[in-house]
């Protein structure tokens, strides 16, 4: 059993505390509304809808990732209680994901290892909710030359200007290389790649671009 409890700290609030931040470069909550009284609950959700978040116990939680290895993290230390229900009434990441990837039969998870913060939690919850849990592969993220994690939102990727640039062949031999998969960057289609795959292959730390290319 867990208990959930409502949450009224915006996240400008939880910026602004003097707290400790996740692997994940969010704030690890402190617990400011986690002892609110029934009046208090009452009271201010005359002014704001509460977010939910869900109490984590003090355990760490490790797993062995296949491409990083082991990881563990401290839940109340390095985590802390987590929203599963925003202020604006969706359900959040750490509990969607969990019970999609159940519902959809989802065995293997690959993904970038900005993400592996979040992969105790959701082992947590897994075993909390009686579901399967996934193997887990993390593999690096790219960076920019300046060392900026690449993202959409800054517009680091922008299609049009990588598809007047590379031909997808181009673009993925490019990527190859970079993730250790071929020892130059030369055209490639993927299905060339996959019978030569191997995690030995990719490194483990984050791969920052060289200025040479037009990828970031």
């Amino acid at each position: 059993r867990a208990r959930i409890y409502p949450c009224f700290c915006s996240r400008a609030d939880l910026h602004a505390a003097s707290a400790p931040h996740a692997s994940d470069g969010t704030p690890i909550y402190l617990g400011s509304c986690r002892e609110l009284s029934d009046e208090e609950v009452a009271e201010r959700s005359l002014r704001k809808d509460p977010a939910w978040r869900i109490e984590v116990p003090a355990e760490e939680l490790a797993f062995v990732d296949r491409h990083m290895g082991r990881f563990s993290q401290r839940l109340d230390t390095e985590c802390g209680d987590f929203v599963v229900r925003r202020s604006d009434g969706a359900y959040a990441y750490q509990l969607v994901v969990v019970v999609d990837d159940a519902a959809s039969g989802v065995t293997e998870v690959v993904r970038g290892g900005d993400l592996i913060g979040s992969t105790p939690r959701q082992l947590w919850l897994q075993r909390l909710l009686g579901l399967p849990a996934p193997a887990y592969a993390h593999h690096p993220v790219l960076l920019a030359p300046d060392g900026r994690r690449l993202s959409k939102r800054e517009k680091s990727l922008d299609m049009g200007v990588l598809r007047s640039l590379y031909t997808p062949q181009e673009l993925m031999g490019q990527v190859a290389f970079l993730a250790g998969l071929l020892s130059e960057p030369q055209p490639v289609e993927l299905r060339e790649l996959l019978g030569t795959f191997s995690w030995d292959k990719v490194p483990c730390a984050d791969i920052t671009l060289p200025t040479t290319t037009h990828l970031g």
